[in-house]
């Protein structure tokens, strides 16, 4: 067999050498190929020159493989399966090489885990742009998604088939109380979450609905005394003493000093999730970014 540079197999003649195998015939393996029967020919008489072996027996059959050749093109199925992954890893360090991440979340993501997610991600793909969009709740961020001015969104699941979903953390419901409370026991109870003054986002937000609705379920109804806005002030007021307030717990953070916090009586919790609209073209930046959040997620937990 000759072996000099100049002669070597080529990914072409491999290719050949498995569409006459598949087709088992020259003349069906070049229209398959595209190619010209002669050319298909010379190919295969080429490489069983450059093997000093006869790859197929040829006649009014057809071309049949010959007991070496049906073990070259063994081979030679692994060396073009091998190609094609070579092919796809440069593929995707081609994609990963420029263009942009858009994301759409609520404030307590984009605040507690995407500083830390984007960092990362920039400093594996610097010439990736980052886009940040902050929305109001999970709905907005899902329309952001379907309407396509987002890439990934933040959302609480389950959520619908539309999106495809991963899950990166549960973030449970806490009850703050001020410096000065002085708990009946280790653990709150409902009747101290009752009658305890609440300071409270505004009950029409979507993230309240399922606090009054597991508190009512369990017998009891919350004494609101004011409602707040902005997570960060609620806090802040209830640091000063003049309250006590039900969050999730990445809304309450950061959590001043003094401040008790409690698990709810009976545990309630969002799962929240990163979701790409199902069956959408994604690039393999979005997947980047996807393996960074599942990372960071449970650290933020």
């Amino acid at each position: 067999m000759r072996d000099n540079h100049q002669n070597q197999m080529k990914l072409s003649q491999l290719r050949i050498l498995v569409a006459v195998a598949d087709q088992e015939t020259f003349s069906e393996a070049a229209l398959y190929l595209d190619m010209s029967q002669s050319a298909v020919s010379h190919s295969i008489s080429a490489l069983e020159d450059h093997l000093g072996v006869v790859l197929f027996s040829r006649g009014r059959h057809g071309a049949r493989l010959t007991p070496v050749g049906d073990r070259i093109v063994h081979h030679a199925r692994i060396i073009l399966q091998q190609a094609e992954a070579i092919a796809k890893e440069a593929d995707l360090a081609r994609g990963l090489k420029g263009g942009q991440v858009r994301i759409a979340s609520f404030r307590s993501i984009a605040i507690h885990l995407l500083p830390d997610a984007i960092a990362q991600f920039k400093h594996h793909y610097p010439n990736i742009a980052v886009n940040l969009s902050e929305h109001d709740d999970y709905r907005q961020v899902e329309k952001a998604l379907r309407d396509g001015r987002a890439d990934i969104g933040f959302t609480l699941l389950p959520t619908t088939d539309e999106f495809d979903t991963w899950e990166i953390l549960e973030n449970p419901y806490v009850a703050l109380f001020p410096p000065d409370f002085k708990p009946a026991g280790p653990q709150i109870t409902w009747v101290e979450l009752a009658e305890h003054p609440l300071i409270m986002p505004p009950s029409d937000r979507i993230m309240m609905r399922d606090v009054y609705e597991h508190v009512q379920a369990h017998g009891y109804s919350l004494n609101v005394v004011s409602e707040v806005e902005t997570d960060t002030t609620i806090v802040n007021l209830v640091a000063q003493g003049l309250g006590a307030t039900i969050l999730p717990c990445l809304a309450a953070k950061p959590i001043p000093p003094g401040v008790q916090v409690f698990a709810l009586p009976v545990p309630l919790g969002r799962v929240i999730g990163a979701a790409v609209v199902g069956d959408g073209l994604h690039t393999p930046a979005i997947y980047a970014f996807l393996d960074v959040l599942k990372t960071l997620g449970q650290s933020i937990a």
